[in-house]
């Protein structure tokens, strides 16, 4: 993994009356706090009302503006909408990880990013491990699953059947201890050259921080001795599938596959 690790590039910024919060968070994640009287840091790990958010102030394509926030929001916007309307198990990652009928398989999802897919099959019945090994991602997503859990309903029991853990994918799953997972999901970073790829404010906010996963092979190989039966990698449509075993299926869409590493029928 490739990664910028200049602290200075990254602050934690606490908004009015979240000082003590956002304090306790740069502590805990070594990071500076913004000073008002200090110029802004490339990034900024921002402390409200709302939880935490990752800002861009630098305006880093040309012609456009500093990047908006990111948050991790399970309660509304785009994951509630895909919860009621994304198509339940029909969806491509719910049949990549073997979803069907009343199966819901054990899942171990070693990239977890923001959480998106691993909150889909959770929210259709499937208990999902999550590593993130980028500690300011892991944070967001701590924070998301949070106020999911806070939120109560529906939303809460998903949240529920979501365990997250900020540490090394490949140590993790080398020196795995507990239950032995059914299907492991991997999703790493792909080292994009177009600059298209950059559209998405996510992309550009995150490469600075994680690089590109150039121990993908490794990641596939850990997760392949580890799984019991099933091990899916989420790719761009067109991207080679990572170095090492083949994948003994493939399922596409329109601008992303997975690659299906089969070891045993699920049933």
């Amino acid at each position: 993994m490739t990664v910028d690790n200049d602290a200075s590039r990254l602050a934690v910024l606490a908004a009015q009356g979240h000082e003590s919060a956002a304090a306790a968070l740069a502590e805990r994640l070594q990071l500076p706090l913004q000073q008002r009287s200090q110029p802004l840091a490339a990034l900024l790990l921002c402390v409200d009302e709302q939880g935490l958010s990752l800002r861009s102030t630098e305006v880093d394509v040309p012609g456009a503006a500093a990047t908006g926030a990111v948050r991790v929001d399970f309660v509304g916007g785009a994951q509630a909408h895909r919860r009621q309307f994304g198509g339940g198990a029909g969806q491509m990652v719910a049949r990549a990880v073997g979803i069907r009928g009343t199966l819901r398989p054990s899942i171990l999802d070693a990239t977890a990013g923001l959480g998106r897919d691993a909150f889909v099959m959770a929210s259709l019945g499937c208990r999902v491990t999550l590593l993130e090994r980028q500690p300011v991602i892991a944070a967001l997503l701590a924070d998301g699953l949070q106020r999911a859990r806070a939120a109560g309903g529906e939303v809460a029991e998903i949240a529920e059947r979501m365990q997250l853990h900020c540490c090394d994918a490949i140590r993790a799953m080398t020196d795995w201890q507990d239950e032995v997972p059914q299907v492991i999901h991997l999703d790493p970073m792909f080292p994009h050259r177009d600059k298209s790829a950059l559209v998405k404010k996510e992309m550009r906010l995150f490469r600075p921080l994680a690089g590109d996963d150039d121990d993908a092979p490794q990641l596939l190989a850990a997760a392949l001795q580890l799984a019991s039966h099933r091990v899916v990698v989420k790719r761009p449509r067109k991207a080679p599938a990572i170095a090492g075993q083949a994948p003994s299926a493939e399922m596409k869409g329109q601008s992303s596959r997975y690659d299906i590493y089969g070891k045993k029928r699920l049933e």
